[in-house]
């Protein structure tokens, strides 16, 4: 009679994967402008190294790319959106289970505000023309107009959003004196 021996080999693998499950930390992402660089960073923990990120649904901001960190544990989003409008887009990460967030980003327009100043001529003979004034505060100026204006207005597009602005005039006579700065007008832009 043959006998037959059996051997039995067992092979244990080594996991990588941590107690917990891979999930998408990040709850939100901040709007942005266009024309203006945007930057963002998606971040994930939990499960196993390394991350596999994607785009699952929707698109990015025009403009905007994302790219995987060197330790996979974020995605940067990053570049100059170049067109207004809403953005929704799902982001997911696979690494020991799967983990998906949805986000909305808001690419607004740039705005090109103009502040429009006017004011009351003076009545003084020899005046020649005004210069115009602007600070932070209503008390620290700097001259914002190249030269003299022979006119009672000027615009002033210089000016950045979410910011506000002091504004005051001088008059200047045919000798180059300049009159004290008018009472200060304020602009808050939006």
């Amino acid at each position: 009679m043959k006998s037959w021996q059996l051997s039995l080999l067992l092979v244990v693998f080594a996991s990588r994967c941590a107690a917990s499950s891979v999930a998408i930390t990040t709850s939100s992402v901040p709007n942005g402008t266009i024309k203006t660089a945007y930057s963002a960073v998606i971040k994930a923990s939990g499960g196993c190294t390394p991350y596999k990120w994607a785009i699952a649904s929707g698109a990015l901001p025009a403009g905007i790319t994302a790219k995987v960190s060197s330790t996979t544990t974020s995605l940067n989003l990053a570049g100059t959106p170049t067109t207004a409008a809403t953005y929704s887009f799902t982001v997911k990460v696979t690494g020991c289970g799967v983990s998906k967030v949805s986000y909305k980003v808001v690419i607004q327009a740039s705005a090109n505000h103009v502040v429009d100043l006017s004011w009351t001529a003076s009545t003084s003979g020899d005046v020649v023309g005004y210069n115009v004034y602007r600070g932070p505060d209503g008390a620290t100026w700097k001259r914002i107009n190249a030269s003299v204006i022979a006119s009672t207005h000027y615009g002033d597009s210089t000016v950045a959003n979410r910011t506000t602005y002091y504004y005051a005039t001088t008059a200047v006579d045919i000798y180059g004196h300049e009159s004290g700065k008018s009472k200060a007008a304020k602009a808050v832009i939006p």
